[in-house]
């Protein structure tokens, strides 16, 4: 473990100053094990509860959870250093369970790592309080993710026209947009994968747990979905079978980006069922009873109130398309009246999924770790 000198006031307040304010991600991360930071903080831990000081441990853990907390404050909009400091304090807390000595965190422990166990402490008070600090480390990175990617979502997945034989066809009847973007620097479906690429990739190089990484993308797809059909209710011009086509299209490319990185049980792609579902209605054959019963059968994902506008703002770009008719819209309405769902068309593009913190154990032992000289904490010393 580490030892630090008696004088906790001294000295930890500038060894805090480097494990948080001057570390920088780009520059720790690489060949180091994940959450080595909190590695080390967890053994200043073990060193007060050696000791049997709960002076000195509740005067760490104040500083320490006061410094993580201003970092964060510092760096509010900075990705990687949120994405840097979840991970962290979620390896913390998880250090704190794993060593706690209850014996639910004991069960995947070597023998030794159950040796290494707290002996004098119960910790689960600031087990807590960590939780609540990653959760709020969470929501800002979350925010700031959701900032990033949201300017790219309606022009990468309805307005950008990738299909062949798409681009130049306009409904009748409607302008351009006029856009303060210059065309060759518009957003496209390439650019919304290659920001969720540079998350996924920084998130990774971080260390962040696989089933916290799943959570945010699948908020972060649940965005994507939100914010494209909320536009497409708002726009007569993108409610075309073949923009109906390009939707699709374009959720396949999420979904096989999904499938790359093997996050497909992260929930991600269940999040974009509304606007897939609202793709299939732009597409498929409006006219006969069978075709309305199809519609109430399929679209169980999508509101009556939802349903009804995008069969009204149904608008044909050629002379083979016909409007959807009053009279088959009524067929659907009809139909639609037995739902028991919520009258909303616009979707809340806010809403959070709870995030939950899973125990994931470390396989590392204690005795392995080792402080990159980078660090500058020459002060402690090993015991």
């Amino acid at each position: 473990m580490l030892i630090l000198p008696l004088y906790l006031q001294c000295v930890i307040t500038p060894a805090f100053t480097l494990l948080c304010s001057d570390l920088k991600p780009r520059g720790v991360v690489v060949n180091m094990i994940p959450g080595l930071p909190a590695y080390i903080l967890f053994m200043c831990v073990r060193y007060a509860d050696y000791l049997n000081d709960g002076d000195m441990l509740k005067s760490f853990m104040s500083i320490t959870t006061n410094g993580i907390k201003q970092v964060i404050k510092e760096h509010a909009e900075n990705f990687e250093m949120l994405s840097f400091w979840l991970s962290n304090t979620y390896h913390f807390l998880n250090c704190l369970k794993q060593y706690s000595g209850e014996e639910e965190f004991m069960k995947q422990n070597t023998p030794r790592q159950n040796m290494n166990c707290l002996k004098h402490f119960d910790l689960s008070e600031y087990r807590q309080i960590l939780s609540d600090l990653a959760i709020r480390i969470y929501h800002q990175f979350i925010h700031v993710m959701e900032n990033n990617i949201q300017p790219m979502i309606v022009p990468g997945m309805l307005e950008y026209e990738s299909l062949q034989g798409i681009s130049g066809m306009k409904p009748t009847g409607f302008r351009k947009r006029s856009s303060s973007i210059d065309d060759t620097d518009t957003y496209t479906m390439t650019s919304i994968l290659q920001q969720l690429s540079y998350f996924y990739s920084t998130m990774c190089q971080n260390g962040l747990d696989t089933e916290l990484l799943k959570q945010a993308v699948k908020q972060l797809f649940f965005l994507i979905g939100a914010v494209t059909l909320n536009s497409l209710f708002l726009r007569k011009d993108m409610c075309s079978c073949r923009k109906g086509m390009q939707i699709r299209c374009n959720i396949s490319y999420l979904e096989e980006w999904l499938k790359e990185k093997n996050l497909q049980s992260s929930s991600a792609k269940e999040t974009l069922e509304p606007l897939s579902q609202a793709g299939w209605l732009l597409q498929v054959k409006k006219i006969t009873d069978d075709d309305a019963k199809e519609i109430y059968e399929r679209c169980t994902s999508l509101s009556a109130v939802q349903i009804v506008k995008i069969l009204n703002s149904y608008t044909p770009i050629d002379d083979f398309e016909k409007r959807v008719s009053p009279s088959f819209v009524r067929k659907v309405q009809a139909m639609l009246n037995n739902r028991e769902d919520i009258p909303q068309l616009m979707l809340d593009t806010k809403y959070l999924f709870q995030v939950t913190f899973p125990y994931t154990p470390s396989p590392h032992a204690l005795e392995i770790i080792q402080i990159p000289s980078s660090f500058k904490l020459g002060f402690l010393t090993r015991v």
